[in-house]
């Protein structure tokens, strides 16, 4: 006996009322339908439906085998859709929602995701706040913070620290500060759409730190801060990977490494979904392999490519 098929009958035979509805409904005879059921009933030694000439009805027992019957076959056909999608070539509108931080490191990746698979599209939606993936639409999300809703699926991309960085015109009138506690005299420019608030996260040798700090800018985007701070306007915090061109040309220079996380995530997040489609499957993976070769950790290194320049 093909157990599969003998639990699809009987499944349908419930869903359907009778078994020449199922029969219809699977497109087999009735007698197969009934030796599938009957079968399963000589197997478990129960009864599994009641039945009159005019209707069948589920047993005690038959109820929690049906419902069980149900979540088995489900996963069975959700095990065959990601099998069968390997073979899916990407195709349609990849609705991606970003953080601000993250358009100019993920643009290489969509160019290449576009060339790779002609039949996508992409667009993209930039907002400071993790939305709601499924009420609005979108795919999936990569941000540089932890998601707060537990039923979404994480995948690490990649690797960053965060950096406290200012330029050289901006040092040349304001001391380089040596501890956290310092910053309260520096102009501190922030991002006020900020997960983390208006404050700054520290983590060293003294443990962890958060400080409120302030300044004459404030701005939900992150470019406008990075330029603000190559223009010697005041000191930002912001991810490595946002400014490793201007460290290592010497435009900024970072302060306070130390009291810094050594190691911070970008993440991809999407829903819970029975099946994940080639389009995003696809693009995370690219994603993944082209973030896994940058290095943004080693402040260091950005600091001694600077000075072989």
């Amino acid at each position: 006996m093909d157990r599969l098929a003998a639990m699809t009958s009987f499944v349908k035979v419930v869903e359907n009322g009778g078994f020449s509805a199922a029969a219809r409904r699977l497109d087999i005879s009735a007698s197969i339908v009934t030796t599938h059921v009957q079968s399963l009933e000589g197997l478990l030694g129960v009864r599994l439906l009641n039945r009159s000439t005019r209707k069948v009805s589920l047993t005690d027992v038959g109820q929690a085998y049906y419902e069980r019957c149900v979540q088995i076959l489900s996963d069975v056909d959700e095990a065959n859709q990601i099998a069968e999608a390997t073979q899916i070539k990407p195709r349609g509108v990849l609705r991606l929602n970003v953080a601000s931080a993250i358009p100019p490191v993920i643009a290489p990746s969509i160019a290449e995701f576009l060339a790779l698979y002609p039949d996508t599209s992409v667009r993209v939606t930039m907002t400071s706040r993790m939305p709601d993936l499924i009420e609005e639409g979108f795919d999936l999300s990569i941000r540089i913070a932890p998601a707060s809703d537990s039923n979404l699926i994480v995948r690490h991309l990649g690797t960053y620290c965060w950096v406290v960085c200012g330029a050289p015109s901006y040092f040349a009138s304001h001391e380089r500060p040596q501890h956290p506690a310092e910053l309260v005299q520096h102009n501190c420019l922030m991002f006020y759409d900020s997960p983390w608030g208006r404050a700054w996260h520290f983590e060293g040798p003294e443990g962890k730190e958060v400080l409120s700090l302030s300044g004459n800018l404030e701005a939900n985007d992150s470019e406008s801060l990075r330029q603000a701070a190559i223009l010697g306007q005041g000191l930002v915090c912001m991810p490595s990977f946002m400014v490793a061109a201007e460290l290592k040309s010497g435009q900024l220079f970072p302060v306070l490494s130390k009291f810094l996380p050594a190691e911070s995530h970008i993440d991809a997040f999407y829903p819970h979904r029975r099946h994940l489609s080639a389009k995003v499957r696809s693009f995370i993976d690219l994603a993944a392999k082209n973030f896994r070769e940058a290095n943004w950790t080693d402040v260091e290194e950005l600091l001694s490519a600077n000075a072989k320049r």
